[in-house]
């Protein structure tokens, strides 16, 4: 297993712990991931903080370290659950709050959440991009995009969620050199975040390069070659079972460890498990009712704070 390197830092997680989560429908028109579940808003809710609770504990028994923020009851934000989609963090001290398409996914910003991190890291800069909302401009976070933080390129599949305009902007703001792809579902729909088919760490990497445009594929996996010795190939039968959704992050004791859910690891072959053991710690998390109603897994959960400590 790779261990940590002089130039990577520990990192915190942000969560936020769901006082009613349930399904979203402002988002499910886009997200081929989302589906309704027969059991009632209650029972979801109940089953989705159950799941939330034991992922907290796997995570500190895995040594990481998590921030963990209680959703407020008003207004009501069924997707609050997934925080790394409204704002971004990053080593320098800059924040980066994100336009958001949903409506009802707006009212998860909350400046209380940004006053913690205040007081607990170094903030330098808060970069606003909510404001493109107004003009049905949308950027969706480390959702939209993939950040490559060894090679500083970051990359974006175009959907409705994410502006190719306003994601070289944000990379320009962040010294990053932009990668704008397309990127589909069997039935042609548009994948709905990047984060869904990709992740990229200096320890692991993941892709599913089959639902990438073939006019498109040859610069991702060109931007990709430097983590070509520990790159994942994935299936777009694995991503539909979130094996695409995972993070990579050091724990206190400087391991890598991936993130994923069950179901993602569970659709792994042997040899993918091989790599991934060879590379970093699998940490593997029970997140089903979260999948299935709110279409996202394991990654969609966790806000990296790469801010410097006080």
């Amino acid at each position: 297993m790779r261990k940590k390197q002089s130039t990577d830092m520990n990192h915190a997680l942000l969560m936020i712990r769901p006082s009613a989560f349930g399904f979203n429908p402002e988002t499910a028109s886009s997200n081929a991931f989302q589906s309704q579940s027969l059991a009632n808003d209650q029972e979801i809710a109940i089953s989705a903080l159950r799941e939330f609770d034991a992922m907290v504990e796997v995570l500190h028994k895995n040594h990481i370290e998590v921030i963990i923020i209680d959703d407020t009851e008003y207004p009501h934000t069924p997707d609050a659950i997934f925080p790394n989609n409204w704002f971004s963090t990053h080593e320098d001290g800059t924040l980066v709050l994100y336009p958001m398409m949903a409506p009802n996914r707006r009212l998860e910003r909350r400046a209380d959440i940004i006053d913690i991190l205040k007081s607990r890291f170094t903030l330098n800069m808060i970069h606003d991009l909510s404001i493109h909302e107004h003009e049905h401009v949308f950027l969706e976070g480390t959702g939209s995009i993939v950040f490559d933080h060894t090679s500083r390129f970051a990359f974006a599949a175009l959907s409705e969620r994410t502006d190719p305009i306003l994601f070289s902007e944000c990379c320009s703001l962040l010294d990053y050199t932009p990668i704008t792809f397309r990127a589909f579902h069997e039935h042609g729909l548009p994948v709905y975040h990047t984060n869904v088919l990709m992740h990229i760490h200096s320890s692991i990497a993941g892709l599913c390069s089959d639902m990438i445009h073939p006019s498109d594929k040859k610069a991702v996996l060109d931007a990709m070659q430097i983590h070509a010795d520990h790159l994942i190939e994935l299936s777009s039968v694995q991503v539909h079972q979130f094996a695409g959704n995972m993070l990579s992050i050091f724990n206190s004791k400087g391991d890598p460890c991936l993130i994923g859910s069950n179901t993602g690891y569970a659709c792994l072959n042997q040899q993918q498990m091989q790599l991934i053991e060879r590379s970093c710690l699998p940490v593997s998390v029970n997140i089903p009712t979260i999948e299935k109603v709110g279409g996202g897994s394991a990654r969609c959960m966790l806000a990296e704070i790469m801010l410097p400590q006080k």
